[in-house]
């Protein structure tokens, strides 16, 4: 499936946001044959860049009258203000609105108007993998779901659209605004994000606390992580306990279950709930719209965390993280 098959439409699109997802998202749907129109507010910080690639660049307002498909790749806490003042009172009747993300439809932050129709396509990888793997032929799966279907074609849009991000080279998987939102939330909580940097945090602490050197602690419990989880992603745990020696896995099957067990799991269900209930939601509006002081607070802890100190140290010296990392912007970070 390309985004020229002939049962698929070919709408004209408008990409609102243009960082790291945004970027990718424009340069694919162009490459694939769709007529790509990018709205930033003029003067912006990523302007320049939509321009020197080559797009029409509009403010959002006027990018979004004539395209048959407005795609929000702006941050979760603007889109809201976004959709009720500039998108809604200028897009046409019976255009398609997607979202890469569902939390401002799902929990009811965004009341789409009725003769829109409304879907979901998110790819399942950062803006830089996305482009990378379209350039080279392949693509990133991509996930997609429908929340409003007024024309009756809904879907075939939102495959459409997956299907210029490369996506259908790879794997399309059907879902709904609530899964993709829910699902999402709980793993940056859980497991991606809050678990695992709590987890170094923790791991670090116990040895440092326990008379160890903290950078022996720093290159066990969070340089070493990414080997892992490369191992993890090329092939599951199966292919990470095919590489670790019997000594590590004998330490997997024995000690695992006792840092993550049944209360651990318990706390996950109670994650979950928050999200599922909305009160993450409603607690992160509350937190936005005051300001962030919280928010700045825990982020500050983190930066100042002993392992942060460290591992700046330590990195320092590793030549080739500096090589071969590229350095996003804040925007591209916040849009990824």
């Amino acid at each position: 499936m390309t985004a020229s098959t002939p049962n698929l439409p070919q709408p004209t699109i408008t990409i609102v946001g243009y960082g790291s997802q945004g970027r990718a998202h424009a340069l694919n749907l162009r490459e694939s044959g769709f007529d790509v129109t990018v709205g930033l507010r003029p003067g912006g910080p990523t302007e320049a860049k939509a321009k020197a690639d080559g797009f029409l660049v509009k403010s959002p307002a006027e990018a979004v009258k004539d395209a048959d498909l407005v795609a929000v790749l702006t941050p979760d806490m603007v889109q809201k203000t976004l959709y009720y003042d500039v998108l809604a009172p200028n897009m046409k009747q019976g255009a398609v609105l997607l979202f890469a993300h569902g939390l401002n439809v799902h929990f009811g932050l965004i009341e789409p108007r009725e003769d829109l129709d409304v879907v979901l396509v998110a790819p399942k990888g950062p803006g830089a993998l996305v482009r990378r793997e379209y350039e080279i032929g392949r693509g990133v799966p991509c996930i997609y779901a429908v929340h409003q279907d007024r024309s009756g074609k809904a879907e075939q849009f939102a495959l459409s659209y997956a299907a210029g991000l490369g996506g259908a080279r790879a794997n399309l998987i059907k879902t709904t605004f609530k899964e993709e939102t829910e699902t999402d939330l709980f793993g940056e909580q859980a497991v991606l994000c809050g678990g695992a940097s709590s987890l170094v945090q923790a791991g670090f602490e116990t040895l440092v606390e326990a008379g160890y050197q903290p950078e022996i602690a720093y290159y066990e419990v969070l340089h070493e992580l990414k080997l892992i989880v490369d191992l993890f992603y090329e092939g599951g745990i199966t292919r990470m306990l095919e590489f670790i020696s019997e000594t590590a896995q004998y330490g997997d099957y024995v000690s695992g279950p006792r840092v993550i067990d049944a209360a651990t799991k318990a706390r996950m269900k109670d994650i979950l709930t928050d999200i599922q209930d909305g009160t993450f939601t409603k607690n992160w509006v509350a937190e936005y719209e005051a300001g962030l002081p919280n928010y700045k607070k825990f982020k500050q802890a983190d930066m100042e965390h002993p392992i942060e100190v460290v591992g700046k140290q330590l990195r320092s010296k590793m030549v080739w993280l500096a090589e071969n990392a590229p350095k996003p912007t804040s925007q591209q970070a916040a849009a990824a």
